[in-house]
This record gives structure tokens, sequence and C-alpha cells, in this order.
């Protein structure tokens, strides 16, 4: 009992510190922008977009000096690409359109809403919720290692190393949905796994969806990946039918209210920069759109963490076991198949896999396959 106080004390502690630093080394990333103008939108929907404009660069400005200068120091990605924040800080009708782009995250953006109306600025409000989340994911990776480990100070230090993750700082010091995303997956996957409560896993990967849509594929996987392994888990057909439903309804529901088609956004942002993203698209084209995909996938890939944990995979399952066909292994493995898959359908929608975006997927091959390594021995005792 008093190492397990002990290392609560000392997880409160680091947390505290971890909270501190992010809140005081925030990136201030371009996507910030707009988001503090839908803040400024939803608590002022009277307000001229050429005050809100004003508004959030004054505000910019004061944190980040450099903010709508021309990045001179990367490639272009697209035509355009190192000029278009610039045009964007001189030109309202612009960024009234590039509003638009943001208003698939919902959650993320009502929250942040909250946060304005409590008597925050615009900008601190877009990134408290991702340090928020941040110390919860933390929190929530250190009951699943206990409950996995049975081991206070084993935990503890696998919670911390976690924890300072590349990719997870990375999300937690950005204005983004990452964190929020990451925190409501996490706790889906908790729920569904190691509570076996299907209705409150459901509840979170609805506000997962809410947040950042494209978990719509993933979850898609999970629930086909339930269905067979039901009897493993104890779910009915019944409540894995209506979790899908209920995922379908919402991903539809956001996808009903967006005003920019897949294919705007993808030659946009891939292909050519566009002034007015909306009112003067360029046409969809096949080929571009299959160059920009071959062109991009060893690199995107190779630059991710996914080859590594793909090793460390490779490594840790028992192919003895997965031969006699042992369920735990098989659901291990068709989990891994599942974010694999996920993760190169989205790609093929859009060809980047930037490492915070990805983090969600990072934490579950990670923590699974602790959980495997750790039940290895009883998996080998139930099948000797």
């Amino acid at each position: 009992m008093k190492s397990k106080v002990l290392v609560k004390i000392l997880l409160s502690v680091y947390l505290c510190m971890m909270s501190y630093y992010l809140y005081t080394h925030q990136y201030y990333n371009v996507d910030i922008e707009a988001y503090m103008g839908l803040v400024y939108k939803a608590n002022f929907p009277d307000m001229k977009i050429e005050d809100i404009h004003k508004k959030v660069y004054d505000e910019l400005k004061e944190k980040k000096p450099e903010v709508g200068e021309i990045n001179t120091e990367r490639k272009e990605e697209a035509v355009g690409d190192n000029s278009y924040y610039k045009n964007l800080s001189e030109n309202p009708k612009m960024y009234k359109e590039e509003l638009q782009l943001f208003t698939v995250k919902p959650l993320y953006n009502f929250i942040n809403s909250i946060f304005f109306k409590l008597g925050f600025k615009a900008s601190t409000s877009t990134f408290l919720i991702t340090i928020i989340s941040y110390v919860l994911i933390v929190i929530l990776i250190f009951i699943f290692l206990l409950q996995i480990l049975k081991n206070n100070y084993l935990a503890l230090v696998l919670t911390i190393l976690i924890s300072l993750f590349k990719p997870l700082l990375d999300a937690s010091r950005h204005a983004t949905p990452d964190g929020l995303s990451t925190l409501l997956l996490l706790l889906s996957f908790y729920y569904a796994v190691m509570k076996k409560n299907i209705f409150i896993a459901t509840v979170f990967g609805i506000l997962c969806i809410l947040t950042r849509p494209e978990y719509f594929i993933f979850y898609s996987f999970l629930l086909l990946l339930l269905y067979i392994f039901k009897a493993d888990f104890g779910f009915k057909t019944k409540e894995i039918t209506f979790s899908f439903i209920y995922f379908a309804l919402t991903f539809g529901i956001i996808q009903y209210f967006n005003q920019i088609p897949w294919s705007v956004l993808f030659m946009n942002q891939f292909t050519k920069v566009q002034l007015y993203p909306i009112s003067n698209p360029d046409s969809f084209n096949f080929y571009e759109y299959l160059a920009c995909v071959k062109g991009k996938v060893l690199l995107e890939f190779n630059t991710s963490y996914f080859p590594l944990l793909l090793i460390f995979i490779i490594i840790i399952l028992d192919y003895k076991l997965l031969i006699s066909r042992n369920r735990k292994s098989l659901i291990f493995l068709s989990l891994y198949l599942a974010v694999y898959l996920s993760v190169s359908l989205r790609f093929m929608m859009f060809p980047s896999l930037v490492n915070r975006m990805m983090v969600g997927f990072y934490l579950i091959i990670i923590l699974s396959l602790i959980a495997y390594q750790n039940s290895k021995k009883q998996i080998l005792a139930e099948t000797a």
C-alpha cells in the first residue's frame, strides 16, 4: 500500500511539472489561427470576418511575431505552400474559407469555446484541452500498466518513458485535436478490452469520431474484430451492430455538414494551394493523385514509427501459438492488422503520416505489445 501511494505521489508531481512545461512551450502551430477563428465565430456569431481576422492575428503576433511570414526554409509540398499562410494573414476573405476546413472536428471546437467562455484567451483556449488530454492519457497508461504488470514501480517507470515519447509530446504542444482524439481512442479501447463494457466504449468512440472523423475507419475494423472474437469478449452481435450504426451515423452527420469535398481538399493540400479552395477549386486529377501517393509512400512510412513497431511485433509475437491457432495470439495479430490497414487506407486518402496524428495508433501497439509479452507465460501454460 505504501509503494502504491508513493508512486501516485511521484506521478502527480511529474504531471504537474510536465503540465507547466507544455503550457509554457506551446508551438503556436499554423492551424491555431483557424481554431481561434472558430472560437470567435461560436461566441460572437454576428462578428464580421474582418474583425475576427484582426483579433486572431493581433493576438497571435504577440505570442509568435513571425506569424504570417513566408517560409523559405522548406521545400514546398504543393505549389504556393510556403506563401499560403502569409496570404491568409492578409486576406480576411481567404481566411473565412479557411475556417470551413476545420469545422469537421466539432467536439474539439466545442471544448475550445467552453474554455473561451470561462475567460481564457482564444489562443490559450485552443491548447488547454491538449494539455489536459496529455495528463489524462498518462494517467490512463499508468492504470493500464498497473493492471497488466501488477508492479507499481515498473508501471511508473514505463509510464514516464512512454509519456516522453516524442509524438505524444509533439501532439501535446500543438493546438490540434490529436491529443483529445488519442485520449478518447484509448478510453474506448480500455473500456472495451479491460472493462468489457461496449456501451461506454461506444460513447467514447462516438466522441473520438466527432474529434477526428477519420478514426471511423479504425473503429469499423475494431468492430469487425470484436464480432469475430465476440465469444472471447462476451459481447453480443446486437451490441456490436448498434455500435457500428452509431459510429456510421456520427461519421455521416459530420460529412453531411462538411462543405468541402475530399477531392478539393486533396488537390489544395498536395498539388496546388489555392487562394479560394471552395469557390475556385482545381478539378480533381486522378493521375496527379496517383503520382502524389506513389511519390510519398516510401518516405512517409519510413519517417513514421510504423516500421520500427512492426519489427517489435514480429519479434514479440509467438508464431508457434499463431500456427496452433491460439485465440489470444490471433486477437493480438488481428489488432495489429487492423491498425496497419487503417493507416494504409488513411494514407490513400491523405498521403501524409504526421507522427503527432498517429500517436493513438502508436500507443495502442505499444500497450498491447506490453500486455502480450506479459501474458505469454499464461498463454503457454494454457496451451501446454
